[in-house]
């Protein structure tokens, strides 16, 4: 659950919870709000699920800045949700497997169709380059047309803002340990 207004997400669970401890009789409300509930919320009362939310989207945003323009200014969120397009085909994790499409670990520099384990097509097997953020911006813009005979059935990412966030994305999370 996302709460985007943490002020009056407090007040309306002060006042579910102010109705539960007591019946509910005129000398039981309080004619005023109490400061517990109208006061802005402070970290000890943000819930759980906001805390990890910012902590995930601020360690990601300062790994972010160690990537190279334009990806280091690509919204990380984007390139998250851009990736869920193509995460029931791929995974990103080290030594994760290979679904329909190969696993992209250490993408970035790794020649193309050389997955071990993943059965690619001729058409990537017979291609001759190294994965760069550029040649994937340009697959990812429409895979059928960049290399004719490929099996990936993906139509493409659209919107160029889309593209750079996930590749920069993927530069981060693919990126091999050290």
């Amino acid at each position: 659950m996302i709460v985007r207004n943490i002020p009056a997400f407090v007040f309306l669970v002060g006042l579910a919870t102010a109705g539960c401890s007591a019946p509910d009789t005129e000398a039981s409300r309080p004619s005023a709000p109490t400061a517990a509930v109208t006061a802005p919320a402070t970290p000890a009362q943000t819930p759980p699920a906001v805390t990890a939310i910012a902590a995930d989207s601020s360690t990601a945003s300062v790994e972010f800045a160690t990537l190279e323009e334009p990806y280091a200014s690509a919204d990380y969120a984007r390139g998250r949700r851009t990736f869920r397009l193509c995460q029931s085909c791929h995974t990103v994790k080290q030594g994760g497997p290979n679904l329909v499409g190969p696993n992209l670990h250490g993408l970035f520099d790794r020649e193309v169709g050389t997955m071990p384990g993943y059965s690619y097509s001729t058409a990537l097997v017979d291609a001759d380059f190294v994965w760069t953020p550029e040649l994937l911006d340009d697959w990812l813009t429409n895979p059928r047309s960049f290399l004719r005979g490929n099996k990936m059935s993906f139509a493409g990412v659209r919107k160029p803002e889309d593209r750079l966030a996930v590749i920069a994305y993927l530069m981060l999370e693919t990126a091999p340990s050290e």
